[in-house]
């Protein structure tokens, strides 16, 4: 009898372990950088992985590169979301699609590509598909690749739940990149009881705070760049005016209270260039207004929520 009910327990406490372990999301900064073609940091691209679902949001340049070197399957991929049409968050697009359809260990997707976007996404799909046409005839042809792995499952959104499958939510929330460019969108995704919010670029908006209030991770991306460029580079005004400064960043934490506030798609430059963020210049304004729990991310890093929020560096190591 005693064996028994050890046997039963055992068989509990393995099944709870199961479960708390099949419930964690995981989140992965593929992308933190923008357009300027730095090796340091790719352009904006994050995965979250949630029971069953692998889910990208943006294809910044370089992010099938994360991909191979996480050991993540390009054709793994169960949905794809874009932000808004700027080059620098979809120019990744056409080698996802290709490279993720190729049979190969880190491509082989036989089944079509499923991606969310604002308004401009399926025509984008169908111009690429025309654009890449040869490619897919020959690789049809001689390499007897299904056509269905090469197909876009493709759909302009709004506002609210966009995705729901195995558990995992994933609502749009439209955001204030400026006038010109409507809609842009931020994502919510939940699972488990568990919130990540991703702001897309914005400048600073309410409707970000209010969505992340309480959430397990609310990445955010943030603009610092040297006034001493404005003369020379007027442009570098107006993507100022399109995004969110570390003291407008610092405001948005405090009121949502995430238990982890993370930097990506950092905004920056200096004269002269340099590799580098600037950390100890942004973390210095963005304290102004914000004392809570924040990392600046770095390509690579990673992020496991269960019941509570650890971060991990590129390599593995614990952060602090």
């Amino acid at each position: 009898m005693r064996q028994k009910l050890w046997l039963v327990l055992v068989t509990a406490i393995v099944a709870g372990a199961g479960a708390a372990r099949a419930a964690e999301m995981r989140v992965t900064l593929l992308g933190t950088g923008t357009p300027t073609p730095r090796l340091s940091s790719f352009s904006a691209s994050t995965l979250v992985e949630a029971g069953p679902e692998k889910l990208i949001f943006d294809f910044g340049r370089g992010s099938t590169i994360r991909l191979f070197q996480k050991k993540i399957p390009i054709g793994a991929i169960t949905a794809h979301f874009i932000t808004h049409l700027h080059s620098d968050h979809v120019v990744g697009l056409p080698d996802m699609w290709l490279t993720g359809w190729i049979g190969t260990p880190f491509g082989s997707r036989k089944t079509p590509m499923v991606i969310f976007g604002p308004k401009g996404t399926v025509a984008m799909t169908e111009n690429l598909t025309k654009a890449f046409s040869e490619d897919i005839r020959i690789r049809i042809d001689d390499e007897n690749y299904p056509p269905s792995g090469v197909a876009f499952a493709a759909k302009d959104i709004e506002p609210g739940t966009v995705y729901e499958h195995n558990g995992v939510k994933v609502t749009a929330i439209e955001v204030n990149h400026g006038e010109k460019i409507k809609p842009s969108f931020g994502y919510v995704v939940e699972y488990d009881g568990k919130k990540v919010v991703l702001s897309g670029d914005t400048k600073p908006d309410e409707r970000v705070a209010k969505a992340a209030e309480g959430a397990d991770l609310l990445i955010h991306e943030v603009a610092v760049i040297d006034p001493d460029l404005f003369k020379d580079y007027p442009n570098y005004r107006a993507i100022e005016n399109h995004h969110t400064s570390p003291e407008e960043a610092g405001k948005i934490f405090a009121e949502a209270k995430p238990k982890l506030a993370v930097y990506s798609h950092i905004v920056f430059a200096s004269q002269p260039p340099t590799q580098d963020v600037p950390e100890d210049v942004l973390l210095k304004r963005t304290r102004t207004t914000y004392q809570g729990p924040l990392v600046i991310g770095h390509d690579l890093m990673s992020f496991v929520i269960t019941d509570k929020v650890e971060g991990f560096s590129p390599d593995g190591t614990a952060l602090k």
